[in-house]
């Protein structure tokens, strides 16, 4: 970070509350383990690769949830059809 921007951050914590200062104090915490985790987990995954216990490391995918709906069911519920079934 340049040092000019490093410096009017400072410069306007004179501005805030104490509250605010908390809660400004407790998102950098959170951004700080988050960091730490990440790096973490990078030396992990670089320790694997290099040992040879995986050819690769994937990385997780994320599939957007689409809306389920109920639907209506005629007749007895189907938690009784499938215990008739097995029986």
């Amino acid at each position: 970070m340049p040092k000019a921007i490093l410096n009017q951050i400072l410069n306007q914590l004179e501005i805030l509350d104490p509250k605010e200062l908390q809660q400004l104090n407790q998102a950098i915490q959170r951004y700080l383990v988050e960091q730490e985790q990440v790096a973490q987990k990078t030396t992990f995954h670089e320790a694997l690769l290099i040992s040879g216990l995986v050819k690769q490391i994937k990385q997780p995918g994320y599939n957007q949830q689409t809306e389920q709906r109920l639907i209506q069911v005629q007749g007895k519920p189907v938690s009784e059809t499938i215990i008739e079934e097995r029986c």
